[in-house]
């Protein structure tokens, strides 16, 4: 038998390509053109008339899908608390970022203060002599007096000098002293702590009084010794304490100044 051919092929291919670039936006006309193909077609093969009209069904099913209006979304509970979760860090944001721009402002308002000069310093004045030594310089220790006698010039000279050197006398020079924190770290979790700080009091030295002590958490269950003592600058230093009390090697592993302050 004879094989069955299509003569119409090339004319049911332009216009399947019609229909494809009318999909992608590319062919309005291709109704038209699909319409004209059946109506040619038609008498030659009833075959390729079904497939154009299947065609023409297509393209008016895709227009009037475009034309639908799109469903809401619905938003599962998870998504919804993602949702409220960002919009909760962004007003945390918002609010964050305000208060720095206020900080912002009122830096850059004390900065114009003070180059302009409204803001500076008042000058310091400068201390005033002490009474004390205003009266010795006016105490004249080899003054002369024509009117008085060498007796009285003695005497009074005598006075003076004894005067002189009772108020030195009286005077006590000030100490320079300072307040120490010291943190002092034990090997591990199970060193004991009471023991520690019992032999780091047992250090005795002069210009040296020991304060309150307590334990700070380090991390992994092991906690610090932080204790204060109040020294003497002229007589204790930091280096002093640190090899006295990393003498107790078998509790302390290291000791840290954590805190310095003059009083």
């Amino acid at each position: 038998g004879f094989e069955p051919v299509w003569f119409e092929r090339q004319r049911f291919e332009d216009a399947e390509s019609q229909y494809q670039r009318f999909l992608i936006g590319g062919a309005p006309c291709a109704t038209k053109v699909l319409v004209q193909h059946k109506h040619k077609l038609v008498r030659g093969d009833s075959t390729i008339a079904q497939e154009l009209e299947r065609a023409r069904s297509n393209i008016q099913r895709c227009l009037s899908k475009q034309g639908a209006p799109t469903k809401s979304v619905e938003l599962t509970p998870e998504m919804a608390a993602r949702v409220e979760a960002v919009e909760k860090e962004n007003r945390t944001l918002r609010q964050t970022v305000s208060g720095l721009q206020s900080q912002v402002e009122a830096l850059a308002k004390r900065l114009a203060a003070l180059e302009s000069g409204s803001g500076a310093a008042a000058p310091v004045a400068e201390p005033e002599p002490a009474q004390e030594e205003e009266e010795e310089d006016d105490f004249d220790l080899f003054g002369d007096d024509a009117e008085e006698d060498d007796e009285e010039k003695e005497r009074v000279k005598a006075e003076r000098i004894a005067a002189y050197t009772d108020r030195k006398s009286k005077k006590t020079a000030v100490i320079a002293k300072s307040n120490i924190i010291l943190d002092v770290k034990p090997w591990d979790d199970e060193t004991d702590m009471k023991e520690m700080e019992r032999l780091v009091r047992t250090i005795e030295v002069d210009g040296l009084l020991w304060g309150s002590a307590k334990l700070a958490e380090v991390g992994y269950g092991i906690k610090k010794l932080v204790i204060s003592c109040v020294v003497e600058d002229d007589k204790v230093g930091t280096d002093l304490l640190e090899e006295e009390i990393t003498k107790f090697e078998d509790l302390v592993q290291s000791v840290d100044i954590a805190a310095f302050n003059k009083i």
